[in-house]
């Protein structure tokens, strides 16, 4: 990930509703969940829902897929583990016993990714 596409993916995150709305769908994990349960679940007007989903959308951290009426989100883990390696590149100078703790929660985010390539905790 390069720099000017990791501030636009940070970007989409600097909001409580978008943060929100990410946090919940990588707790539901791969299979979802649909947009109206979302709304209910955040107490969010269907508006303000459907430009934060659009956001978080092009940002690369979500994707639609429809279901009859409904569209049901799910979290794209490989874009999480993808800005998560991108924070982590240069960790504190190569310092282990600062970097230490952060790479257990990488190599946790290399093995949820979504893109097989994407499970290479060496890259990390």
């Amino acid at each position: 990930m390069e720099m000017r596409e990791a501030a636009s993916t940070l970007s989409a995150l600097a909001h409580e509703g978008r943060l929100s709305i990410f946090r919940l769908l990588v707790r539901a994990g791969p299979g979802g969940v649909r947009a109206g349960e979302i709304a209910a679940e955040l107490a969010a007007p269907a508006s303000t829902l459907s430009a934060n989903l659009t956001v978080l959308s092009h940002a690369g951290l979500i994707e639609g897929r429809r279901e009859g009426r409904a569209i049901r989100y799910a979290a794209r883990y490989g874009r999480m583990s993808a800005l998560l390696a991108f924070l982590l590149d240069d960790c504190c100078n190569g310092r282990p016993d600062v970097c230490a703790p952060l790479m257990g929660i990488a190599t946790r985010a290399a093995c949820c990714a979504d893109d097989p390539a994407e499970h290479d905790i060496a890259a990390l």
